[in-house]
């Protein structure tokens, strides 16, 4: 399992004797959970992603080695409002810059250096060899602020954060994990990411369709209750496979065949040694640093009060669940459930398109979820009537509730349609209740998607997400 706090206090100390000085590093962060160590071979890798998740914003980032975490060559800030070619320029030419500059360094003899070279060779140990410096050019990546989206996560997450603390309880897994959706999806659960990972867990659909309902007219990977269900047996079949919680979060983005080849190849689990020497061609920056992102938000969530300032969460999500027992229309239920289209909207984020288009009716047997202002008590979707002598279609709807053009639209009668005795109606529903008092239903802010998140572990392309 690795580094627990005993381990901790030993390297505290070993530091101290030896007089070697270590990045500024708080004491609950190396006190880490012991399923989750944090080793000091890692420190500088978890420090860059805490700087990444809060301290530059998406209107900056930084340029720097992707291989080694800690040398950092600038912090760049973008003009606001500027669109995305200018950034790209910006970012390209301070590349060529420091290319330039590790490559006259390779070449030179290291005397007569200008300030900004000497700057930039500071930055690596002081034996570096010229060919480690030619080496470095090539290795320079630019990586994007989070810290806006990141505080966003954090005020977002107060609405599920019960629910997937109960999750991971309920499926013996470390409570830890809850903070595995900050470095997915900046717990947003609309967020697509450039590879077509989605939601708050960002299943891509080949491995989200194991456990979830995936088409054309419902993606649960988008209801963060289920997704969340499904997250956790993942992490669960990662781990009984790998043994290793380290390894089985890098699994969740490498994948557990992956990971597997990794011990083979290196004949260890230690997580050290598999993200420093681990060679393969999907390997890349999103998977090696995918743990130490982990345990950098482990660290802002339980702190973050030290890195953002009083921050007052999203209430939790108090809506309840409706099982349709037949195909219904929306705007049936919008007008049986007295509620309106966009609050049905923000919290059922699984319906896609044509269901609101009214192209596709709700499927039956789907849980839509419902305010609480709203009771289902008495509300039976998809309950029939069967026709008396001397009943008329407006009668009917009447008594059940409803509307003449909503039985016509759902039983498929025309017009000029007479009604027969015995005849079997369907019923969209009978009127629900209304609770009484000053219940409030979910927050519709806290729900309503931000912008796509454009998580690092997309930056390496198609291959960098080996789920898909």
């Amino acid at each position: 399992m690795g580094f627990g706090a005993q381990s901790s206090r030993f390297f505290g100390c070993l530091a101290a004797l030896c007089g070697i000085l270590f990045l500024q590093v708080a004491p609950s962060a190396i006190a880490a959970h012991t399923d989750f160590p944090r080793p000091p071979e890692l420190e500088p890798d978890v420090q860059f992603w805490e700087r990444i998740y809060s301290k530059v914003t998406t209107q900056g980032g930084l340029l720097h080695d992707d291989r080694r975490l800690d040398v950092v060559y600038e912090e760049i800030a973008f003009v606001p409002g500027s669109t995305p070619h200018d950034r790209a320029t910006v970012v390209d030419s301070a590349r060529g810059k420091y290319e330039r500059i590790l490559k006259s360094l390779a070449a030179s003899t290291q005397a007569d250096l200008t300030a900004e070279e000497q700057r930039v060779l500071s930055l690596f140990p002081a034996n570096v060899s010229s060919e480690a410096l030619r080496e470095a050019a090539d290795h320079i990546r630019f990586q994007l602020g989070q810290a806006d989206r990141f505080k966003e996560g954090l005020i977002r997450s107060g609405a599920w954060q019960e629910h997937v603390e109960k999750t991971l309880k309920k499926e013996g897994l470390p409570p830890e994990l809850a903070v595995l959706p900050h470095v997915e999806s900046s717990f947003n659960p609309r967020a697509y990411s450039k590879v077509g990972a989605a939601g708050l867990w960002q299943f891509m659909r080949s491995t989200g369709r194991r456990w979830l309902r995936i088409d054309n007219v419902v993606d649960e990977r988008l209801d963060p209750y289920k997704s969340t269900i499904a997250a956790a047996h993942f992490l669960n079949m990662n781990y009984s496979v790998l043994g290793s919680w380290p390894l089985a979060l890098t699994a969740y983005n490498h994948g557990a065949g992956g990971m597997r080849r990794a011990k083979e190849q290196l004949g260890t689990d230690n997580i050290v040694t598999i993200l420093r020497g681990y060679k393969s061609e999907t390997f890349g920056f999103a998977s090696r640093n995918f743990y130490v992102s982990f345990l950098a938000a482990l660290e802002i969530s339980k702190n973050y009060d030290k890195y953002f300032g009083q921050i007052a969460k999203a209430p939790t999500d108090t809506s309840h669940t409706l099982t349709l027992q037949r195909r219904t229309q929306m705007t049936t239920l919008e007008r049986s459930l007295h509620t309106d289209r966009d609050v049905l909207k923000s919290l059922n984020a699984s319906l896609m398109d044509p269901i609101w288009t009214g192209k596709r009716a709700v499927p039956e047997g789907f849980e839509l979820r419902v305010p609480t202002l709203v009771s289902t008590e008495h509300a039976v979707v998809g309950a029939t009537h069967r026709v008396r002598r001397g009943e008329t279609l407006e009668k009917i709807a009447l008594s059940a509730h409803t509307s003449v053009s909503d039985l016509r639209e759902l039983n498929r009668l025309k017009p000029s349609a007479q009604l027969k005795a015995g005849t079997l109606l369907k019923l969209p529903t009978s009127t629900p209740a209304r609770q009484s008092g000053s219940a409030q239903s979910c927050d519709s802010a806290a729900l309503t998607a931000c912008n796509t998140a454009d998580s690092h572990k997309c930056d390496d392309g198609a291959s960098c997400d080996p789920r898909s």
